[in-house]
C-alpha cells in the first residue's frame, strides 16, 4: 500500500516540480505513516499524491488551475485491497472442485456440471464454491434446482452462490440426511416445499453459517486424490 508523503520539506521539493491539480482540505486524513499519522489536507497532481499536511501549508500550494474541495471534516484513508485467498480449502479440494469463473452461458455451466458429475469418484461430491454470478451468463439468470438435479444425477452436489445461498441436489440432501425433521440452524434457512420436504436450497438468513457449515460436512479427499498431476501445473 502506498503511504502518503510525510515530511513537509520533501513535499515542497516535489511541489516545486509539480503543481497540484487537486487539493482536498478540511479532512481527517489517515496516512498510515507513524511519523505523521494524521493530516488535514492533501495535494494531488494528475492522480499522484504529492503532499499532505495541515490546511494552511497545503492550500499555499494551489494555483489558478488547482481544483479545491472541502471534505467538511470527513475521513480520507488510503485505498484498501481485499486480495485474500482460500488456500487451505482450495488446496484440499482442487482436484474435485468445478469453477464457473468466466463461463459465458448457463447452458455451458450446466454442461460442465454434468461432465464433472460423471468423472467425480464414487463417494465424493461435485463442488462449485463461488466465483460466479448470474450476470456473467448470457441467460442472465441462476440455475434451477431441477436443472442442477438433471445435470448431476446420483452424484451429490453442492453449489455456492456468493454469500447468499447454496444448492444441494437430491443426492446431496440424502447424503447429509436432511429431511422434513431437520431444523434450521441459527442464522440460516433450509427451504422446504408445501409438503415439508427440503428442496435443496440453503439460504443465508441472515449470515452464511449454514453455507460454510454444510460445506465443511462434505467428505475429505484421500491423500492420493489431493495430489495435483504435473500436467495440471
Amino acid at each position: 500500500m502506498l503511504l502518503f508523503a510525510a515530511v513537509m520539506g520533501m513535499m515542497l521539493s516535489v511541489q516545486a516540480q509539480q503543481n497540484p491539480t487537486l487539493i482536498i482540505h478540511n479532512a481527517d486524513i489517515i496516512t498510515l505513516d507513524d511519523a505523521q499519522p494524521q493530516a488535514q489536507a492533501i495535494a494531488i497532481a494528475n492522480d499522484r499524491i504529492i503532499a499532505v499536511g495541515n490546511n494552511a501549508d497545503i492550500l499555499r500550494l494551489k494555483t489558478t488551475n488547482t481544483k479545491v474541495i472541502s471534505a467538511n471534516g470527513r475521513t480520507i484513508i488510503p485505498g484498501l485491497y481485499d486480495s485474500h485467498l482460500h488456500v487451505i480449502r482450495a488446496g484440499r479440494f482442487y482436484n474435485t472442485e468445478l469453477r464457473w469463473d468466466g463461463v459465458k452461458s448457463l447452458k455451458r455451466a450446466l454442461q460442465m456440471l454434468k461432465e464433472q458429475a460423471e468423472r467425480t469418484p464414487k463417494g465424493q461430491w461435485v463442488r462449485v464454491v463461488g466465483g460466479w454470478n448470474e450476470y456473467q451468463f448470457e441467460e442472465k439468470r441462476l440455475p434451477t434446482l431441477e436443472e442442477i438435479n438433471a445435470a448431476t444425477g446420483n452424484t451429490p452436489a453442492f453449489i455456492l452462490y456468493l454469500y447468499a445461498h447454496a444448492y444441494l441436489n437430491k443426492a446431496g440432501i440424502e447424503a447429509l440426511h436432511i429431511d422434513e425433521q431437520t431444523p434450521n440452524p441459527a442464522g440460516g434457512l433450509i427451504q422446504k416445499n408445501a409438503e415439508g420436504q427440503p428442496t435443496g436450497l440453503l439460504v443465508a438468513e441472515p449470515n452464511a453459517y449454514i453455507l460454510y457449515s454444510t460445506l465443511a460436512k462434505l467428505p475429505e479427499l484421500t491423500p492420493a486424490e489431493k495430489v495435483i498431476p504435473p500436467s495440471a501445473l
